[in-house]
């Protein structure tokens, strides 16, 4: 029996695609192109993506500035391939963390004039995939769509700013002091998006602000104790106030590397390691200072039947993202950990370039 998708279910069925290295298409009323992830794309699949001469390399403005392409897109530059281009030049280009191994890519030619919003959605739809927001383009006609069987996404009157949706799949105890009971909440994001927790400490009621931490995934410091960033100190710190008080909920959100993915906060790391602190480093592999969506932890704490916090935090961006959704922050409590030599500068570009209260 044939079934229509809808646009939401379309729009996974792409982000999978990009995550598997397979061409997408998009398309409008009167255009169309067929993108394919750089990053995660096999030199073959590459290969044969360029051989008609017609794709181009859409990258972010600011990636573009940092290869000295001229940029006549706005926020994005579309470089022409070069003749003689491999598949190794475009992953180069593509990937920031390669430019030492490559210094040499240029100089490089930027296309001018014509249709760009498509190659902007495509750069959108990398970033969230996490993957590198860099994207090989070419025309594209809605017969080879079909012949191909590519996925394609009709953004034609589509909002692109998604709405959060989570659904709850289970619970369970989960025992982690002697004194304070404890329960885990699993929530999964719809279309078989990421999965986040919520640990709630003995059982706080609902008519009274509840202590709550609002903790992004840190595999690097909250699993294997990296000196480099402070995040595993403040889990701690966070899970003994709930401990010590008998109550509190902790919201453990699947955004690591401040929502770019743990493959790129390695990239981000390795342009650290060159010399360029976090958010440079960010902006470089082409996303934003930070883009977490802190509705998530929002929408966790509603479902939870909570819409009163003492938040722990040293981040106003979480109380603003957090009233703006309905939850009333009572009061903000500072939580303040040590610094060693290897996160003194990452902790003062938190306060001097996220306005982090340290």
């Amino acid at each position: 029996m044939p079934f229509k998708l809808l646009k939401e279910e379309i729009l996974a069925r792409i982000l999978s695609d990009l995550r598997l290295g397979l061409p997408v298409g998009i398309r409008d009323k009167e255009h169309a192109i067929l993108a394919l992830s750089v990053e995660n794309s096999s030199p073959e699949r590459i290969q044969e993506f360029i051989t008609d001469g017609n794709a181009v390399i859409a990258l972010t403005r600011k990636r573009a500035d940092t290869l000295k392409a001229r940029v006549y897109d706005g926020n994005m530059a579309r470089i022409i391939i070069p003749v003689e281009a491999n598949t190794a030049w475009i992953k180069a280009i593509a990937d920031p963390s390669r430019d030492l191994q490559t210094p040499m890519k240029g100089p490089l030619e930027s296309q001018r004039g014509g249709t760009v919003h498509l190659h902007k959605v495509a750069i959108e739809l990398t970033r969230k995939a996490r993957l590198l927001p860099a994207v090989l383009v070419q025309p594209l006609e809605t017969m080879e769509i079909t012949v191909n069987q590519i996925s394609c996404l009709d953004i034609t009157d589509m909002n692109m700013t998604t709405e959060v949706s989570l659904e709850r799949v289970s619970q369970a105890t989960l025992p982690l002091t002697e004194n304070v009971p404890s329960r885990i909440f699993l929530f999964r994001e719809a279309l078989g998006g990421d999965e986040h927790c919520a640990i709630v400490f003995g059982s706080p009621p609902r008519d009274k602000p509840v202590l709550t931490r609002l903790h992004s995934a840190c595999f690097t410091g909250d699993v294997l104790g990296s000196l480099k960033c402070d995040c595993q100190q403040q889990l701690h710190q966070a899970m003994k106030r709930m401990n010590d008080q008998g109550e509190g909920i902790l919201l453990y959100i699947n955004q690591e590397g401040r929502g770019i993915g743990l493959g790129n906060k390695i990239k981000a790391y390795s342009l650290q390691d060159q010399g360029f602190d976090t958010v440079e480093a960010n902006h470089r592999l082409g996303f934003e200072d930070d883009e977490r969506d802190f509705r998530l932890g929002s929408e966790i704490l509603k479902m939870l039947g909570y819409s009163n916090t003492r938040l722990m935090t040293n981040n106003p961006a979480k109380i603003t993202i957090l009233e703006s959704q309905g939850i009333t922050v009572h009061e903000r409590i500072p939580i303040l950990t040590t610094v060693n030599k290897y996160n003194a500068d990452y902790l003062a570009v938190k306060a001097r370039k996220s306005g982090h209260q340290l």
